[in-house]
């Protein structure tokens, strides 16, 4: 079954037409409020969440912050659900324990987004290279280059979060895993 947000372009968006965003929040609104439930969120959370989520993806729209969707709508929305998730747990005091595994929220994620059947576009050229290069890398830099570009998480929210004992040291790092994917990417082309 495809769904009608798969023919969506920004551009019928940018005409502001009701139709079009109707269409996507009632595509997205119940695979969200599924999708979240491995968060332990109040469904009333949830929901409030999802609309914030919503309002941004149409603001972004409206306000020409998105030339294009280099990933499918649903997942664009996705992920910004995902961000003002971890900020709302953040606010709770609900953080993430410093031994949790990470590998296990990623294998989860994956299981949730094929279950969920969001549409997975061609991959660019530029999109291919930096997957491949990206699984090079180290399991830390891995992990940091997701925290801070995937996830949205602050500098401060790594340390929180992670071994990382200051803002400068996870700096630093960060700026050497992406000077080494950035040379391996450069190198492959």
């Amino acid at each position: 079954m495809q769904s009608v947000q798969e023919n969506i372009t920004i551009e019928d968006l940018k005409q502001g037409s009701d139709l079009f965003f109707n269409k996507i929040y009632e595509e997205n609104r119940d695979k969200f409020i599924n999708f979240a439930r491995k968060y332990n969120l109040p469904t009333e959370d949830t929901i409030d969440i999802y609309q914030d989520a919503y309002i941004i993806f149409y603001n972004n729209v409206m306000q020409g912050k998105i030339e294009e969707f280099t990933s499918s709508i649903s997942t664009y929305l996705f992920s910004i659900g995902k961000y003002l998730i971890f900020d709302k747990m953040k606010k709770n005091n609900k953080t993430i324990n410093p031994d949790f595994d990470l590998s296990l929220i990623r294998e989860k994620e994956e299981l949730v987004d094929a279950n969920l059947d969001l549409n997975q576009e061609e991959l660019t050229t530029e999109q291919v290279l930096l997957k491949k290069h990206f699984a090079t890398l180290g399991k830390k830099c891995q992990e940091l280059l997701t925290l801070f570009y995937y996830r949205g998480y602050t500098i401060k929210d790594i340390i929180e979060t992670s071994e990382y004992t200051s803002e400068n040291v996870v700096k630093s790092a960060k700026s050497r895993c992406m000077k080494t994917l950035k040379e391996r990417i450069n190198s492959n082309q």
